[in-house]
């Protein structure tokens, strides 16, 4: 019994709270809600699947806002550029837009793993200066004011429907899936949490601890990528000024979801249930009518509290 106290005590907080909400909170159990709140999840899910394999392997990525905002903005700027500022994109210009930003996050997070190998710069250092980095890249590309150059059907991408659940959603439940089974039934997924472990332990076993650590960030940064490209649709339109914040938010949900920020303990479904537990709180505190200044403070209260109680849970 204590063992599963211990192992689902986040699952079982919220849970809980879920119980709590729906029977405060009206409208609360209405399967349009509860789409909302996946809907709203979706992208700081995704990049919480990755922040958690990166924060699992001993290292930290605060530039994954800006990343997401970046994104937007190239993805924008190349649509704009291909098609020759054309109204209406072809849908071969808008893949190749899409596939030029995802390659552009790789890159980056093959950078910072360069930067932690060769040079030994803390990933908390070298995230925090591509956060500014990438921010003002994002900046520079818009000038300022948002690039509206997509197509009339892009917005499916992050508003659009299929089979009455939102397309961000699948696009959550895919991520998911992938890192779940990355982790759980991969050689690469046992190398993750053998390097998180003990990091000297794992190089005399013969493990290449930069390939992995590298794979880690680099999956991080795709992840916020297509983020990027999801919060584009939804405004239709590249700006920089999306995504504020939203590595703390992402940071948060993966810590309460169990994943040790000493590395080497943590999982996928873990960030996912601290994740949920973000979006149902902010969801509950909109329908309990709660102040949007108030809301910040509650959130930060209930996220430390949430936090606590895990560890204490933890450590007994």
């Amino acid at each position: 019994m204590s063992n599963l106290l211990r192992q689902h005590s986040m699952l079982l907080i919220l849970i809980a709270f879920y119980i709590l909400v729906a029977l405060t909170g009206r409208g609360f159990l209405t399967l349009d809600n509860q789409l909302n709140i996946l809907r709203n999840v979706a992208v700081p899910g995704m990049i919480a699947f990755g922040m958690a394999l990166v924060i699992i392997v001993g290292e930290i990525d605060l530039s994954v806002g800006s990343m997401v905002a970046v994104s937007a903005c190239i993805t924008a700027w190349m649509v704009d550029w291909l098609s020759g500022g054309a109204f209406e994109a072809s849908v071969w210009v808008v893949g190749a837009a899409m596939l030029t930003t995802v390659g552009f996050a790789a890159a980056v997070g093959w950078f910072n793993g360069l930067l932690r190998q060769k040079i030994g710069v803390p990933t908390f250092i070298s995230t925090l200066a591509m956060m500014a980095t990438l921010a003002g890249m994002a900046n520079l590309i818009t000038g300022g004011a948002p690039i509206e150059s997509f197509p009339s059907w892009y917005y499916v991408i992050g508003s659009g429907r299929l089979f009455h659940v939102p397309v961000p959603v699948y696009l959550l439940m895919l991520a998911f899936v992938l890192t779940w089974v990355l982790t759980n039934h991969t050689a690469l997924g046992r190398e993750i949490y053998a390097v998180g472990g003990n990091i000297e332990a794992a190089r005399l076993s013969g493990i290449n601890v930069w390939r992995v650590k590298t794979i880690c960030l680099m999956i991080t940064c795709v992840f916020a990528a297509i983020g990027g490209i999801v919060y584009s649709s939804l405004i239709n339109s590249g700006n920089s000024t999306i995504a504020r914040g939203l590595e703390l938010e992402v940071i948060s949900a993966v810590i309460i979801g169990g994943v040790s920020l000493f590395g080497g303990k943590g999982s996928i479904w873990g960030a996912f249930v601290g994740v949920l537990f973000l979006g149902v709180l902010l969801n509950a505190m909109t329908l309990w009518g709660f102040n949007p200044y108030a809301q910040q403070v509650v959130k930060g209260a209930l996220i430390l509290g949430a936090v606590l109680v895990n560890f204490v849970i933890d450590r007994k």
